[in-house]
């Protein structure tokens, strides 16, 4: 019978495992260097195939369980001598009782990954192949033992494996306490992980679900040098259920360890651009935007976008929905960026970024869809809150003009532009555009008519500084996250220069913000649909 051999340092020496992998990634290797340790090796189904084609002796477990492989192998290792063997307290005479009148045999390392059920989902399987590659006797097995781990060594990773062998070839074949703990803890983190996944995409497939319970797991990373301050501690976990592009998926080619802020406002940069069909660029400080465009190619729009902030710029993050071109990496060296976001570089725009190594350069291989539904999740003191994404767009049909003038045909495209744009501007949010671009943005503010003087205000700046007679906002248009509640908003836009509005309506005072845009000629539509972002 196989009883655990305990050292003084607390290492526990490896006799028996049992393998049982969906990824056979470096498995023969590693059997072969347990073997060579004198590891009797147990097995299931495949995995048994790919040890014995390496040349392995290996023992089926349904010759230790006595009883086949049942049910198209849903049942195969939920057996008493299974998990007997793995949960067994090898220092408790009565477990160890138990063992020999059973004929059970300790199990010392467990080798376990689970069935593939994330990949298959984000395949596009159907509901039924979805559902057999939910792991029953896998997790079972894995938190056996993980629980267990003062006497048995758990792996759910092939990336452990040099871990193990390391210890074993040290210690004459023994495993560290230390190293069983750390291995349990990502045992139990991925047996939580796999079943939140499974539990948020069934309650997807529900209509109207929301669960009892709601969960959120990640995969680490990397770890952050700090968080929004140096006093806080940061990592960045990717949700391996989540297939959408983005900064936290996305490869670096170059440039410093991208940090919190860095990583907020590029996905904040990048979930902008990917709203609009055509070439388009926005600039990001703090998760707002500086500025955004939308033109015939990638570089007009970069130069249409720096033209509405300038200053605020300076250090920002670029975020493109093309591919970056050498002409835009030339135009973007002339200035201080911290981060470049794009679905594809161009090899020669690689190059010659390489003057700045310090700028972040991010590849995604592709474009979120704005129009995804996914839950987002805020912390709040006690618990959170979890809501849709804002993935709704406007419903042409649905738009309503209430002025006496209707916009004009370019009124209409800058102002479905700023509506949109509007959507990715922290409220109160007020958003001036003109000829596919934003030209002065206002976000944050407490007061919506102070949101409508501050952009005003910048775009004023922003003309100076590029030398021009009269401000930028001079025949734009205004988009408002929100309804206006008084009409002192819609008068400071048409001061600063508007000459039609959208907004999503819905005051008890719209008549007077209808009445202030009728006279002063100005064409307004209400959306029926509101954007805040806080």
């Amino acid at each position: 019978m196989s009883t655990e051999r305990q050292t003084d340092s607390g290492a526990i020496v490896i006799r028996r495992a049992l393998l049982s992998v969906s990824d056979k990634s470096g498995l023969v290797e590693f059997a072969q260097a347990l073997a060579k340790h004198g590891v009797e090796l147990l097995s299931t189904g495949g995995t048994a195939k790919t040890l014995r084609e390496g040349g392995l002796s290996v023992t089926d477990v349904s010759d230790v369980t006595g009883f086949p492989e049942i049910m198209d192998g849903r049942v195969k290792t939920l057996h008493p001598k299974i998990h007997g063997g793995i949960l067994a307290r090898r220092d408790d005479p009565h477990h160890l009782a138990a063992m020999t009148e059973h004929g059970i045999e300790g199990i010392d390392l467990l080798v376990i990954t689970l069935y593939p059920f994330i990949e298959t989902v984000k395949s596009g399987s159907d509901f039924e192949t979805c559902i057999e590659n939910i792991d029953i006797g896998g997790p079972a097995m894995i938190r056996a033992a993980a629980k267990n781990h003062e006497h048995v060594v758990v792996v759910t990773d092939p990336a452990d494996y040099g871990s193990v062998l390391s210890e074993m070839n040290e210690n004459t074949g023994a495993i560290s306490n230390s190293l069983r703990r750390r291995l349990a803890l990502d045992a139990f983190a991925l047996t939580a992980s796999y079943d939140s996944s499974i539990s948020n995409w069934l309650a997807a497939q529900t209509e109207n679900a929301s669960p009892k319970r709601f969960s959120v797991s990640g995969r680490l990373k990397q770890k952050l040098r700090y968080g929004e301050n140096p006093h806080q501690a940061a990592s960045l976990y990717v949700m391996e259920d989540s297939p959408r592009p983005g900064a936290t998926t996305a490869v670096q080619l170059q440039g410093k360890e991208l940090s919190y802020n860095n990583i907020n406002d590029t996905n904040a940069a990048f979930e902008l651009v990917a709203e609009f069909d055509t070439p388009a660029v926005a600039i990001i400080k703090h998760a707002n935007p500086c500025g955004v465009a939308v033109a015939d190619d990638p570089l007009s729009a970069y130069r249409k976008a720096l033209l509405c902030d300038p200053v605020s710029a300076y250090g920002g993050i670029i975020a493109l929905n093309r591919a970056l071109t050498p002409d835009l990496a030339s135009a973007i060296l002339e200035r201080f960026v911290e981060v470049i976001i794009a679905p594809e570089i161009d090899p020669k725009a690689v190059e010659l970024l390489k003057k700045k190594e310090n700028i972040r350069v991010l590849r995604t291989g592709g474009l979120p869809d704005p129009h995804e539904s996914y839950m987002t999740l805020t912390r709040i003191a006690g618990g959170f809150l979890t809501q849709g994404s804002d993935c709704l767009t406007l419903d042409s049909d649905a738009l309503k003009i209430v002025t006496e003038r209707p916009p004009t045909e370019e009124e209409m495209k800058d102002l479905l532009f700023a509506f949109q744009v509007c959507k990715h501007v922290k409220s109160n949010a007020i958003v001036y555009a003109k000829d596919g671009a934003t030209v002065g943005i206002g976000a944050g503010q407490m007061s919506r008519v102070d949101s409508c003087r501050i952009a005003a205000w910048k775009a004023e700046e922003a003309a100076k500084s590029a030398g021009l007679s009269e401000p930028l906002t001079q025949g734009s248009v205004v988009a408002s996250d929100a309804f206006f509640p008084f009409a002192d908003g819609l008068i400071a836009a048409a001061e600063a220069g508007v000459t039609a509005v959208i907004q999503p309506g819905g005051s008890i005072r719209d008549p007077e913000v209808i009445q202030a845009a009728n006279e002063r000629n100005l064409a307004m539509i209400l959306t029926g649909l509101r954007h805040f972002r806080h």
